[in-house]
């Protein structure tokens, strides 16, 4: 049973802290800043990619400290994620995260986090999260690809016109919600 709670995150309203900038680094950086242009990260790491650096090279809301990890790296930080290969390493922050109560993933090590970073479906202002409950990665990438081509590049023009639709309703939330569905049915036939 996936007992996953998913919600969606303002990372620009956060402060993020990614652990390594090698090659799995950099597939969390690419993922968090494709789907949060805006996310403020500041990264820890000894050793760079020269991938990654020429990745984050003119991205403005992303800092880099090209040193080793320290305790103090955590202060202002809301989420944490390790790109590490080194379990002592990764359980030591994991101890340090769960005494000031930060969220942690751990790339690779479902058991290590507190949350997921799930497949992303995104076609304008519609995002889907999809998780496997960190079982397998590759399922959640292509259910991923199956919805890309199944959803319509007019949902958000859709999304659009309820939205606009949503503000001219009057009337108490049931009423409202009834005639939302009522537009909305034939959307899933």
């Amino acid at each position: 049973m996936n007992r996953l709670f998913p919600i969606f995150l303002k990372l620009e309203q956060l402060q993020v802290l990614l652990v390594g900038a090698g090659p799995i680094a950099l597939e969390k950086i690419t993922a968090l800043l494709r789907s949060s242009p805006g996310a403020k990260i500041r990264v820890v790491a000894s050793v760079v990619a020269d991938s990654f650096r020429d990745y984050i090279a003119g991205q403005a809301t992303v800092e880099l400290h090209e040193r080793h990890f320290r305790e103090a790296d955590l202060d202002g930080v809301d989420l944490v994620v390790l790109a590490s290969n080194n379990p002592e390493f990764n359980e030591e922050v994991r101890l340090l995260t769960r005494k000031r109560n930060l969220l942690l993933n751990v790339a690779d090590k479902p058991d290590l986090c507190d949350f997921y970073l799930g497949s992303i479906v995104e076609k304008g202002n519609l995002k889907i999260g999809i998780s496997t409950n960190g079982k397998s990665p590759t399922i959640a990438k292509r259910l991923k690809e199956f919805l890309n081509d199944l959803l319509p590049e007019e949902i958000d023009e859709t999304l659009g016109l309820m939205h606009e639709m949503r503000e001219q309703l009057k009337g108490d939330f049931q009423e409202k919600v009834k005639a939302l569905n009522a537009h909305t049915r034939e959307l899933i036939k």
